[in-house]
């Protein structure tokens, strides 16, 4: 019996992973298919239509908006819609969060050396941290109240989405030669990746 179960785990923790990872770029692929498969129906007709063609499109506006984004202007034009939202009481919050967590995993805005061993002052427990602020940044508010001596640093929790920000000074870190996305797999898993080398 012990035997079973113990199979039985060891089969969820193979497939579980891949069943929700199926399910996630299912959704995902359904979602842009219903959006864009009118219009080209509409364009093309059903004689020319193909699934699938919608996600190719897709793909196509992405690479195209983010080419395009090298110029000044059109980078302000694609910006626009985010500009609007972060102006809108209700979805400012949503937007700003969902925003601020891409860029995060993208490692987007972060400097060199980002990742961080932290000591928390008095004390010998050390966390693994990614550095979001140091101070000196004159249009940043959270720069502006850091001291010449501190850094914030985001502690994400393992298992969980979520984590804190703690302001510490900055002999308390140490670098890690590590990227924030590895950093982020690395403590949200716990440290139970099968990933040995993070760089």
């Amino acid at each position: 019996m012990k035997t079973i179960i113990q199979s039985l785990l060891k089969g969820f923790a193979i497939l579980l992973p891949i069943i929700v990872t199926v399910f996630l770029v299912q959704w995902l692929l359904v979602t842009i298919e219903t959006w864009l498969s009118p219009i080209w129906l509409a364009i093309l007709g059903e004689t020319y239509y193909f699934p699938g063609l919608a996600f190719i499109s897709f793909l196509g506006l992405a690479i195209l908006i983010g080419f395009s984004a090298r110029w000044r202007f059109m980078n302000w034009i694609w910006q626009l819609p985010g500009i609007l939202m972060n102006k809108l009481p209700l979805l400012r919050s949503l937007y700003g969060t969902v925003n601020d967590i891409f860029e995060m995993m993208s490692g987007k805005d972060f400097a060199d050396e980002s990742v961080v061993m932290v000591t928390l002052p008095g004390s010998n427990m050390r966390l693994i941290g990614i550095v979001t602020k140091k101070s000196g940044k004159k249009d940043d508010r959270l720069s502006k109240t850091l001291k010449d001596d501190q850094v914030a640093v985001f502690l994400p929790m393992s298992y969980n989405v979520g984590g804190y920000m703690v302001i510490v000074p900055s002999d308390c870190v140490e670098s890690l030669d590590m990227k924030p996305a590895d950093a982020l797999q690395l403590t949200i898993s716990a440290g139970l990746g099968k990933n040995r080398d993070y760089r």
